[in-house]
């Protein structure tokens, strides 16, 4: 599978090799930014410069969700290896801890002075890393 963004804020996901659509994700009001399969391969995650992040479920073939609380765009985004927590990096120098199944953010992670850049959960733990504008990568314990 590939996903692909156009500037239209309409992303597309493609089988291979067939090049059939699988699902398109429409609805976003501005450029999309990140992009992450959920570790079962059932959703996909993404992040937008409209400030929030989605999660589309393929067997739906839409959005089931959308994270809000971030002040500008979301930068990027990651899947706990778990699967029921995402993490959203922003150009409000914040990240963000997000309980799937809850919908709510359970955690907003400050420090950075400037855009957080990409979040990355290592894999089968609590430990989340970010790199920001301000030229650092934060280790973040995200219990």
């Amino acid at each position: 599978m590939v996903v692909t963004g156009s500037d239209d804020h309409l992303w597309k996901m493609w089988a291979l090799p067939d090049g059939n659509t699988i699902v398109t994700g429409e609805g976003r009001t501005d450029w999309l930014s990140g992009r992450r399969f959920h570790p079962s391969g059932t959703q996909l995650l993404t992040s937008s410069g409209d400030t929030t992040a989605q999660v589309w479920d393929f067997s739906k073939r839409g959005c089931i969700l959308t994270l809000e609380g971030h002040a500008r765009a979301v930068r990027d985004c990651s899947w706990h290896s778990c699967g029921d927590f995402v993490a959203s990096a922003s150009k409000d120098n914040t990240s963000k801890i997000w309980d799937v199944d809850s919908v709510r953010c359970r955690h907003t992670m400050c420090g950075h002075e400037d855009s957080v850049n990409s979040i990355e959960f290592l894999p089968f733990s609590n430990a989340v890393l970010t790199n920001s504008a301000d030229k650092t990568l934060s280790l973040w314990d995200a219990r």
